[in-house]
């Protein structure tokens, strides 16, 4: 039986075209002069399994507001919605795989059943041979209730570290590196 022609055609990882065609003029800033909250700083490096930087990848976040609550339809929170902000930002990493955004410290949001989740900022990853976004979170180093968050209680306790963002200098610059394979592997979520 003959081989139809796209049966000959070689596999291909994704990109890269991510510093080409995706970011955009001010995604590492959420705020402006109007928006509420706790301005703070996130930064960090994307690490490749050698420890070598990833230089061409797309980091976003997501998160709620400085009240607690997303600027998306389907959150029916009567919390205070900023019209100031809108929670996403996209980010290329640089020629170090470095990442900054320049945001508000959310507040909590329900999780499952309910139950208050700990401030968090959800992460996505995108890189020339990632097929599927990689999904993190980031939560805040010293934050209470990272004690009680029901997703944090789901990742093993010697994993936990690879999801909090360490206080920088001041207080208002938070680290948190990816490292997407090997020991020191973040925790990435099957969402």
């Amino acid at each position: 039986m003959a081989k139809a022609p796209y049966d000959m055609t070689p596999s291909q990882t994704v990109g890269p075209f991510f510093h080409f065609a995706l970011p955009y003029s001010g995604g590492e800033t959420l705020t402006n002069d109007a928006t509420l909250g706790e301005r703070i700083t996130i930064e960090g490096r994307l690490i490749d399994g050698n420890g070598e930087p990833v230089t061409d990848a797309l980091i976003e976040i997501w998160q709620a507001n400085s009240q607690g609550r997303h600027h998306h339809p389907e959150d029916g929170q009567e919390k205070q919605i900023d019209p100031n902000f809108d929670g996403f930002g996209r980010t290329p990493t640089d020629e170090q795989g470095w990442f900054r955004f320049h945001t508000v410290k959310p507040g909590q949001v329900p999780g499952p059943g309910g139950a208050p989740q700990a401030p968090h900022i959800n992460i996505s990853v995108l890189g020339r041979g990632i097929l599927k976004r990689l999904a993190t979170r980031l939560y805040f180093d010293g934050e209470a209730a990272n004690d009680s968050d029901p997703i944090l209680a789901l990742v093993p306790e010697e994993r936990r570290a690879t999801l909090i963002a360490k206080r920088q200098g001041d207080g208002a610059a938070y680290r948190l590196d990816i490292v997407l394979q090997g020991a020191d592997e973040t925790v990435f979520f099957d969402i």
